[in-house]
């Protein structure tokens, strides 16, 4: 299984719960399309098929991961 970069996986981690604790606060019991993106992307960086999962797989991920690691490059077209 490919690992994805700690600085990606933080990223999507801390903007979906950001998002999904904003929508708690509002009341809207449903996710946004951007919070279904964003647990789709999870899912698939950390090779799972629920967010729960997702979540739980990506703090262990990060947990493991050095903080201070190399940055991502962007993709060469």
């Amino acid at each position: 299984m490919l690992i994805p970069h700690p600085a990606v996986l933080r990223k999507l981690v801390e903007e979906y719960e950001s998002l999904r604790a904003e929508e708690a606060e509002t009341g809207r019991g449903w996710a946004s399309p951007r919070a279904q993106d964003l647990a789709y992307t999870l899912c698939v960086s950390t090779g799972t098929r629920d967010v729960r999962r997702a979540l739980e797989a990506a703090h262990r991920l990060l947990a493991a991961a050095p903080a201070d690691g190399p940055r991502p490059t962007a993709a060469v077209e």
